[in-house]
């Protein structure tokens, strides 16, 4: 068995280096993580194309959103934006939140979007992640954007969230408060501190 790669040192990443906040089509706790990303210092946004598509159910159309981040949209078939891991750009990546679909693709290497494929890369670069996945419960009670509904995640929901967890360099995030958690910790590893201000 090899042993666990270290996560890259402080030193590598620039400067300047910054959040790479992913956005798949889950609406689940949508808006919570929205107000965490507002909260950070330094964030870019990476959507997938059904992230796109949910964002303005709730609210957050791009061009709201390019009011308080850049915006990077997922129309290129090669992920080009994701080299930016590659020169130390990005210290953290973030996918929140994420869908059961994000999840498996994850655990299973499949990376054909593009958070799945900043997730893989950043795990090449040995760059930290934190995952908040959406079915982690027997009953998940989750906003649609019309009403509350209520999920039932499957089996092979559960077991691919235990797949992901035991990745190198991953944080799963079973709930807001365990995602509050890691960019907690994530955040004093930078030595950063959350905005007082979301506006």
């Amino acid at each position: 068995m090899t042993e666990p790669t270290p996560a890259r040192r402080l030193d590598e990443f620039k400067p300047d280096a910054r959040f790479a906040w992913c956005v798949s089509g889950s609406g689940h706790m949508i808006e919570e993580s929205i107000d965490l990303a507002l909260r950070l210092p330094g964030v870019d946004l990476f959507l997938s194309a059904a992230g796109e598509e949910v964002l303005p159910l709730y609210g957050w159309p791009v061009p709201k959103l390019r009011e308080h981040f850049k915006v990077i949209r997922d129309n290129s078939a090669s992920s080009v934006p994701v080299g930016m891991l590659y020169s130390g750009e990005y210290h953290t990546v973030v996918i929140a939140p994420a869908t059961s679909n994000t999840v498996a693709k994850c655990a299973f290497g499949i990376s054909d979007t593009l958070p799945t494929n900043l997730y893989a890369q950043a795990g090449k670069q040995c760059v930290p992640s934190i995952v908040f996945a959406c079915d982690t419960a027997p009953v998940v009670i989750t906003q649609a954007p019309k009403e509350w509904v209520e999920v039932r995640p499957r089996a092979i929901e559960f077991d691919n969230v235990e797949r992901l967890a035991r990745f190198e360099h991953t944080k799963v995030a079973r709930t807001l408060d365990d995602l509050k958690t890691a960019l907690d910790q994530r955040l004093e590893e930078l030595k950063l501190a959350w905005n007082t201000s979301s506006s």
